[in-house]
């Protein structure tokens, strides 16, 4: 059953707020795909802070209108799974991933920071490491040297030990 104006409505709504806050949208073909993909593709986006949702393609234009998520209008047709974040890879992340496992779903356009994306763009926006990932790697980094100081200071202090004895 359809939704009536005031249920449109709330849609748009929630969809709108969700759009304000995301850096990324990517959409994706879903045509073909089971039930129970579908749930583990939406317990995945759970997991990783992405809004998944299907939507009526008239509904989804009507929030993206207006923002940087504009250029989508255009490729918003068939049945198509919209993913959204706050995080600039997340969204792409999730649905390449599930992508590489599942061939019926098929990436079709995404917008991040104001520039639409083909397939090949969602694909190495989904290749680049997350935030969570970046600062690990720096405080890993960061961690290095005072890791090795104080391995040098300990060995100088056994060699200390060793003279003195």
């Amino acid at each position: 059953m359809g939704l009536n104006l005031e249920g449109k409505k709330a849609v748009v709504a929630e969809v709108s707020a969700q759009v304000a806050g995301a850096q990324t949208i990517v959409m994706a073909e879903y045509r073909g795909i089971e039930v129970a993909d579908l749930t583990k593709l939406r317990s995945s986006a759970r997991q990783s802070g992405v809004y998944l949702r299907v939507l009526r393609n008239t509904l989804a234009r009507r929030a993206v209108t207006g923002t940087d998520f504009a250029a989508l209008s255009e490729q918003m047709t068939g049945p198509l799974i919209y993913s959204m974040s706050a995080d600039p890879v997340a969204a792409a992340k999730v649905l390449n991933d599930f992508a590489k496992g599942n061939d019926k779903l098929i990436l079709r356009a995404g917008v991040y920071g104001g520039k639409l994306l083909d397939k090949a763009g969602i694909q190495a926006l989904a290749s680049i490491p997350s935030r969570d990932e970046l600062l690990s790697k720096l405080l890993g980094v960061m961690k290095a040297p005072v890791a090795g100081f104080a391995v040098a200071l300990g060995a100088l202090a056994k060699q200390r030990e060793t003279v003195a004895a």
